[in-house]
């Protein structure tokens, strides 16, 4: 089994920062793409930015330049540092893994997902 923790997100004004960590644990062979999504009612979820195990970062259109995804491979650990924060950036954020299982299932693909963190950006 692979567990997500989240954690930060909260409340902050237009303008403002937050920062959002994720660590992964488990049976984790390795990792591939760490990444976080995002969610809004009535609306499906989207990317909002990934890394790779080489540390090709990849981002919304929607978040370039204010926002900065990090990971830490030897932790199992990604970040989202959110800068400049809209109020449209408000939406349950979702940390997103994908790679390969240890031990009695070594080899085994695996995607998980955390429970999500709330992000709520005033005017």
């Amino acid at each position: 089994q692979v567990q997500l923790a989240e954690s930060g997100g909260g409340w902050a004004q237009a303008g403002g920062a937050l920062r959002l960590s994720c660590a992964a644990s488990g049976t984790i062979f390795r990792i591939n793409v760490m990444g976080w999504y995002r969610q809004v009612p009535e609306k499906e979820r989207e990317l909002v930015a990934t890394i790779t195990y080489d540390g090709t970062t990849n981002y919304a259109d929607t978040v370039k330049g204010r926002f900065t995804i990090s990971r830490d491979g030897a932790k199992n650990t990604v970040d989202l540092q959110m800068n400049s924060l809209k109020p449209e950036d408000t939406a349950v954020y979702y940390c997103n893994v994908d790679g390969y299982k240890s031990g009695v299932n070594q080899g085994q693909p695996f995607n998980s997902w955390g429970t999500g963190t709330q992000v709520t950006v005033s005017s």
